[in-house]
């Protein structure tokens, strides 16, 4: 994800939960696009998490969307078997199944290549329940 011109900070902590609520809403509205037929619920409720991880399945789970202090995290169950051409994926690179993006406040999304990305994950899905 590159880099955008970051706006004034906001005094206080909402100021902190503004950007990742907003880029969330966004990322919603992108994969709903991408993935009109994947479900999103939410999945692994716990005390220190009692909303849970928002996972979006198809044939299977296609990622979860996880939000931190500092980022959000998107994480997609066989991004490792994914072609990620635009170099979408920043994080969990080493992993041998799985592969995520890290969204910080100020980062551009590239929204053509995570579209692919979705698009991709839907397909992977598809082909190994035949």
């Amino acid at each position: 994800m590159k880099k955008a011109k970051k706006a004034p900070a906001k005094k206080g902590a909402a100021a902190k939960s503004d950007w990742r609520a907003e880029t969330f809403a966004r990322l919603r509205a992108i994969i709903e696009t991408a993935a009109p037929g994947a479900t999103v619920e939410a999945k692994w409720k716990k005390p220190t998490n009692p909303a849970g991880v928002s996972t979006w399945s198809q044939d299977g789970i296609l990622f979860t969307g996880e939000t931190y202090k500092d980022k959000i995290k998107l994480t997609f169950a066989h991004g490792a078997a994914l072609a990620d051409p635009a170099g979408v994926f920043n994080a969990s690179l080493d992993a041998g199944t799985r592969r995520a993006i890290d969204i910080h406040e100020g980062d551009e999304i590239n929204e053509k290549a995570l579209r692919a990305l979705i698009r991709a994950a839907v397909a992977f899905n598809a082909a190994k329940k035949k």
